[in-house]
């Protein structure tokens, strides 16, 4: 099976991967499509096998991607999922070697991703990365890791911004900050917001829409974070019922 490029001329028509079920009405995946299609204007690369099924690799510039690190010349790795019954057969090994490839003829330093010290939701495996000689550069509360790969060692070290290192923000409400970098978000962001609504909570939903809204985030996990009294609480989607496990264990209802 061939490694393809998901670009403008197809995405339309191709399988994005990622796993969701939309019901009538939703947009889900056309929201990350749409994502997708204003970042192929700043240089992200989309690699998958050619299956309809979890195996892919997203990657951008890093001066050009959704998250609030600096990391000069560096290619960022937004996104990278082998799952299933993929896993195992090399192809792991084949996309994160198209990235390196890539990033080598495009004359950059290396590659760069967020990761944390075990596995996170919507993280790459940080067990894999580090076998492949991915290393810690930066760190941020409360287990986020900057992992990165340099292709020559005398380069600058990419780093968080300052501003995600704390794992707080002032807002001491029930606090969202999403994106459409994932299509799960456009489905469960709603269903938070009714649940704040619900217990009627005075609550906080902010979408980054924009490359600077998303680099001068709180959060180095763009896609997804919740904060409760001003504390990183998960970067996982969550149903109602997670949700509100939550906030009865912040001590919220």
């Amino acid at each position: 099976m061939n490694i393809i490029t998901v670009d403008t001329s197809n995405i339309e028509t191709e399988h994005i991967c990622c796993a969701i079920t939309e019901k009538k009405g939703e947009n889900c995946v056309g929201s990350k499509k749409a994502w997708l299609k204003d970042r192929f204007k700043d240089g992200l690369v989309f690699k998958k096998l050619d299956v309809r099924g979890k195996v892919f690799i997203e990657y951008i510039p890093a001066d050009r991607c959704f998250a609030p690190i600096l990391a000069p010349n560096y290619m960022y790795i937004s996104c990278f999922w082998v799952s299933g019954k993929f896993k195992g057969q090399g192809y792991s090994n084949q996309l994160l070697e198209a990235c390196i490839k890539d990033a080598k003829a495009k004359g950059l330093s290396g590659l760069v991703t967020l990761g944390s010290k075990k596995k996170m939701h919507f993280l790459s495996d940080p067990k894999y990365l580090k076998y492949k000689g991915f290393k810690i550069c930066d760190t941020a509360q409360p287990s986020f890791e900057l992992l990165y790969l340099p292709f020559d060692e005398t380069k600058d070290i990419p780093q968080f911004k300052e501003s995600v290192k704390s794992g707080t923000i002032k807002d001491k409400r029930p606090t969202i900050y999403y994106s459409n970098g994932c299509p799960h978000t456009d489905k469960y962001v709603p269903i938070a917001e009714q649940v704040f609504k619900t217990h009627g909570m005075d609550y906080n939903i902010v979408k980054l829409e924009t490359l600077e809204d998303a680099r001068s985030a709180p959060t180095p996990c763009t896609i997804y974070t919740l904060y409760l009294n001003g504390r990183f609480i998960t970067n996982e989607v969550l149903t109602e019922k997670k949700l509100n496990k939550y906030l009865e264990k912040e001590g919220l209802l």
